[in-house]
């Protein structure tokens, strides 16, 4: 559905007047640009500026191909196999399209979006017009052509090399400059055109690459047209989130590895301010990203590592400060992982990569940490992940420099963020596993990515979800299901008068946002604490509050959950628990018994629920949708969420109780590395 009148209003609300003038100067950019289209098929003219000589000189050494450990490269080849017989998953549905792709086809609803348009005129954000935009742009990304370069890198096998050939020139005769869906926005294209540069790099040697890239005038009009649009058309004010550090990498890495034209040295100075401005502002001191999205956390730490690389090894590196930040960012999202490796799942997140020289199949946070070790090395605390084929590409092409500044233990808690981990001690078994959601809502006015999730949970023993946030699912296409996935009843949190905590405004727009607040951190007792509260439903009730406290007893195992509501007036309220797919469930006598596979054995745990609300189970229900898991984008299953209803007027004190059964037979993995922190926050009188 075309976006409304309302919508543009409430979009309007969230800039500010310089953002509003920027974004006019782009309508008027758009309308004069018009003339300089080039219609599929036509002549687009001679390429402009190219230099006399042209070279790539960024090569991957000899030595790296034999540094790929044999685990990663098998899975590699096979998944370039699939590939070449035309099989692979894009954000969760399986294609049989790869050997020779339609760029415009949504396979999901089976629409084509346009091509031979002027992209400016085409309505990316109605699936009328497009299908679902995010299907349809996902393979022009051309991450499956750079799995099928490092397969060539891997076995100089030509038929690698001639599908990736064959599959970049089909791209750039359909997608002439301004015509179509591919032009529309520009974090696509920065994506895309980074994924370019490592093509040429992984088939350097192959001997038809200078026909492909130096000598074809085709992908030499590709890159300028890529460098002109992202210099021109950039994400900005409300909008400048991981899109602008995507375009901005995607300018710094072409101008580094395509040095080929007469205002290369400008591009390329121009971008590395942008980025290294863009990059600090969308990550706090902590190395969090400012999104409140893990995912996106994962994705701007990758594309800030792929240009540091393009950088230090043009001779032109990022400055300290960047490097810097980049090793904060890896710290954090090392420390986050529980102890099988899987992050946390707050807020958006659509398995975005900057680089794909892996499986994509495989874990993609080992990758980022085995890029990370590779270029700036891993504190001694980090997980154990191995090299990946990127890891050992990334680290190849510049000297390992190591940041001083490391943190001697992983920290559990990110203040500027207000997202602090409660677990048991490192090296305890089972791991109990708690995230608590005590932060901002999101990054910028309108908060794209953020969820209605303030003061949530998720609970996990020996990273089995117990207690789970639903994740996305979807962006577009299928309006109903983005609401619930981001509404505060799909998370572990309380829900009054049958509200969100922030007003949604449109499926990346949220007219109000709710702020949460911390209040107290333990994490160095034996019972580890958090507190925290949030008032975004005083647009009900001016003195409607919602207080939660956890404690996390890490010798009886058990987690205890206060929830406190106050107000002046009447009001109703639901308190969702979301339990993991994996986990059985039987509710009776005011308590949910919880049954789940680990490993060969069985493990249970009771869940004591507040005896002042009425309890109900549901799963996979559809009118209204609750009871929904999202294991990876594009993907949704059933599961089970218990929902206790009530009402009350002033205040409510409710109480639930997590109890692992039979923990005994616990002991020692490893020694606790972790930082031991006490923290209060007592502006609200607590202590």
């Amino acid at each position: 559905m075309s976006r409304s009148a309302t919508w543009y209003l409430r979009r309007l609300r969230g800039m500010s007047p310089g953002e509003v003038l920027e974004r006019a100067g782009d309508k008027g950019r758009q309308a004069l640009w018009a003339r300089r289209r080039v219609a599929v098929g036509a002549d687009p003219g001679p390429v402009r500026g190219a230099l006399p000589q042209r070279s790539f000189t960024a090569t991957l050494p000899a030595s790296a191909r034999d540094r790929v450990p044999p685990l990663a490269r098998n899975a590699l080849l096979a998944a370039a196999e699939e590939m070449l017989g035309g099989y692979a998953t894009v954000l969760g549905f399986p294609r049989a399209d790869l050997a020779d792709p339609d760029w415009f086809l949504d396979p999901v609803s089976g629409r084509r979006a346009p091509q031979d348009v002027y992209a400016f005129a085409v309505d990316h954000r109605d699936e009328e017009v497009t299908g679902n935009v995010k299907a349809v742009w996902e393979l022009s990304r051309h991450h499956h052509l750079t799995v099928l370069a490092a397969a060539w890198w891997l076995t100089n096998d030509d038929r690698y090399a001639e599908v990736v050939a064959a599959q970049l020139r089909s791209w750039w005769v359909a997608n002439p400059f301004l015509s179509g869906v591919h032009w529309t926005s520009g974090i696509e294209l920065g994506v895309r055109v980074t994924s370019w540069v490592w093509v040429r790099r992984l088939l350097d040697g192959w001997p038809g690459v200078r026909d492909l890239f130096e000598d074809n005038d085709d992908a030499l009009r590709q890159i300028r047209w890529h460098q002109e649009y992202l210099a021109a058309f950039r994400s900005r004010g409300s909008s400048a989130n991981n899109h602008v550090v995507a375009e901005a990498v995607g300018r710094l890495v072409a101008a580094c590895g395509f040095p080929w034209f007469e205002e290369s040295d400008r591009w390329r100075a121009d971008a590395s301010g942008q980025l290294e401005r863009e990059l600090a502002a969308n990550t706090f001191p902590s190395g969090l990203n400012r999104e409140q999205a893990t995912d996106y956390h994962r994705f701007v730490t990758e594309l800030g590592l792929v240009a540091l690389v393009e950088a230090d090894r043009s001779g032109h590196p990022l400055g300290e400060g960047t490097r810097s930040l980049l090793a904060a960012s890896l710290d954090a999202a090392a420390s986050m992982l529980d102890v099988t490796g899987r992050p946390p799942r707050q807020g958006d997140g659509d398995e975005g990569r900057a680089l794909v020289l892996d499986d994509p199949e495989a874990d993609p946070w080992a990758v980022l940490l085995s890029e990370g070790a590779g270029v700036l090395g891993a504190a001694q605390w980090w997980p154990s992940t191995g090299p990946w084929v990127a890891g050992t590409a990334l680290g190849s092409l510049v000297p390992s420099a190591p940041v001083a500044a490391r943190p001697a233990s992983a920290p559990d808690g990110f203040a500027d963020a207000g997202l602090y981990l409660l677990r048991t001690p490192r090296g305890e078994e089972p791991e109990l596993w708690c995230r608590c959601d005590g932060g901002p809502h999101g990054f910028l006015s309108i908060a794209a990515h953020g969820h209605a999730d303030a003061l949530s949970l998720e609970v996990r023993c020996d990273g089995v979800d117990l207690l789970v946030d639903p994740g996305t699912y979807c962006y577009h296409g299928e309006p109903q299901w983005r609401s619930y996935f981001r509404s505060t009843l799909a998370h572990n949190t309380i829900e009054v008068d049958g509200e969100n905590q922030s007003v949604e405004g449109g499926p990346f727009l949220w007219s109000s946002r709710t702020d949460a607040t911390v209040d107290e951190v333990v994490l160095d007792d034996p019972v580890r604490r958090w507190a925290g509260h949030h008032a975004g439903y005083a647009r009900l009730d001016p003195a409607l509050t919602h207080d939660r406290a956890v404690a996390l007893d890490t010798v009886a195992h058990a987690l205890t959950v206060t929830d406190t509501v106050t107000g002046s007036s009447p009001h109703t309220l639901r308190l969702a628990w979301h339990l993991g797919p994996e986990v059985q469930v039987t509710l009776r006598d005011g308590a949910a018994e919880l049954t789940w596979a680990s490993g060969t054995a069985e493990r249970s745990a009771r869940l004591r629920l507040p005896d002042q609300l009425a309890w109900s189970a549901h799963r996979g229900e559809t009118d209204p949708v609750l009871g929904w898991y999202s294991p990876r984008f594009g993907v949704r299953v059933p599961t089970t969420t218990l929902v206790g209803s009530g009402s009350w007027v002033g205040a409510l004190a409710l109480q639930t109780v997590l109890e692992l059964a039979d923990a005994a037979g616990s002991g020692p993995r490893e020694a606790d590395t972790r930082a031991g922190v006490t923290e209060r926050i007592t502006t609200r009188g607590q202590t």
